[in-house]
């Protein structure tokens, strides 16, 4: 088997899942090691599913885990996927959106042939949605055009107070609570929820 020191950054501890402000919801933050687990991961025999088997053995007490993965389509995120039961893509409303969500698409259908049959995309948040700016409204209209009903349909506008919050270590709704972009994320979270309830009937 894979013991835990042979990849760095892929076994989950209990030493490393950090509590938060909000009760219930737990992080494990990645470290320093976690930028070689590219390169050690490589020489792994079923490289694609360490992360699966980290959360197989770690992750059993959770109702969600949500893995947040960087936009590179390396070795890290094919093993997110692999993992995943679902994918939720946030989809900034700019130009090059539709170009970087095709991508992501023919990713996921890779990796759902070679390694995780069940995967699919739950659905796409638009983000960073400025009211006032006509290119969102087009980036809007074609994703929901191209994707229809796997779009939300709450949207995360741009707001000065979402971009504030990770500077001060805390999330927005702690942030600040009354901000627009708390009330967006909040309304999603339940949008989340009651979608993730209907798929599972």
């Amino acid at each position: 088997g894979i013991q835990p020191t042979e990849i760095p950054g892929l076994h989950i501890v209990p030493s490393g899942i950090q509590p938060t402000e909000i009760p219930g919801l737990h992080i494990v933050p990645s470290g320093i090691d976690l930028s070689g687990a590219e390169i050690e991961l490589v020489t792994v025999e079923r490289r694609e599913y360490c992360l699966r088997r980290a959360l197989q053995e770690g992750a059993g007490d959770y109702d969600y885990v949500l893995i947040d993965c960087p936009p590179a389509l390396g070795l890290l995120t094919i093993n997110a996927l692999t993992a995943a039961q679902a994918v939720l893509v946030p989809l900034q409303c700019e130009f090059f959106a539709l170009e970087g969500i095709s991508q992501l698409v023919k990713t996921i259908d890779r990796v759902k042939r070679a390694f995780n049959p069940g995967l699919d995309i739950q659905g796409i948040v638009l983000t960073m949605h400025d009211q006032r700016n006509n290119l969102s409204h087009m980036v809007a209209n074609d994703v929901r055009g191209h994707f229809g009903d796997k779009v939300y349909k709450t949207v995360i506008p741009r707001n000065v107070r979402v971009s504030e919050a990770p500077s001060h270590g805390r999330p927005v709704i702690i942030y600040d609570l009354h901000c627009p972009g708390s009330k967006a994320y909040l309304d999603l979270a339940g949008e989340v929820i009651h979608r993730e309830r209907r798929l599972a009937l």
